[in-house]
């Protein structure tokens, strides 16, 4: 059975995402993520479990059946196709387009998003360099490279984001770097993390928590 309500759909897509970064996921930190209180994330955790998307039990983590893992993975594909949509069809910036696709990504009309695949050429990630899960709701994960785990002298290529909140993305935004910025690290502090890069003809200085969510692949 598909599931029509907003709030459970929600819940599937935060729970899957957050089982992507960890092995277990407690109603605990699910509660936090959500901004949710315990008793309320509980009483939807035995409505899921009742429609057969998540195992749970009492006091041990959460678990996506195999039928959750697909529902949620539909949610991100319907989602992160939106902002691609948007991005590229309608010339909205990629700091501009989350709000926009956590509405229309409740839209139950897979033909719709068949469509919208189609006119993208079937895009395999999204604007800010995550995956898109296939029609079968399947999200094929690579493995990544954060700035920072590169070395003085390496030339790479920007190939996605650990985040991409919108503040985030409004500060990439001035500093003229995005998917596919080819930048040269020319130094890097022991102490703190900090490097130095040069973008074209022009040098900035970033932060290890900037380069900490800037994913990378040598050129």
């Amino acid at each position: 059975m598909a599931i029509h309500s907003h709030t459970k759909e929600n819940y599937l897509k935060a729970l899957y995402l957050m089982s992507l970064e960890r092995e277990n996921v407690s109603i605990n930190e699910l509660a936090s993520r959500l901004n949710l209180k315990m008793p309320t994330v509980t009483s939807m955790m035995q409505k899921l479990a009742a429609d057969k998307l998540i195992k749970y039990e009492k006091y041990r983590p959460i678990q996506l059946t195999e039928k959750g893992k697909k529902e949620a993975g539909l949610i991100i594909r319907k989602h992160r196709l939106t902002e691609m949509f948007l991005v590229q069809i309608m010339n909205f910036g990629w700091e501009e387009v989350h709000d926009i696709a956590e509405q229309i990504e409740h839209i139950n009309s897979p033909e719709f998003f068949k469509k919208m695949d189609e006119m993208l050429g079937y895009p395999d990630k999204d604007p800010h360099g995550s995956p898109i899960p296939d029609r079968s709701g399947h999200i094929e994960l690579t493995d990544h490279k954060s700035l920072c785990d590169y070395q003085v002298g390496k030339t790479v290529k920007i190939s996605g984001l650990a985040q991409s909140h919108d503040e985030f993305l409004v500060f990439l935004n001035r500093k003229n770097i995005g998917l596919g910025t080819v930048m040269t690290i020319i130094g890097k502090e022991d102490y703190d993390g900090t490097m130095k890069i040069k973008l074209g003809k022009k040098e900035l200085v970033l932060t290890q928590t900037v380069c900490e969510q800037l994913f990378a692949e040598p050129v």
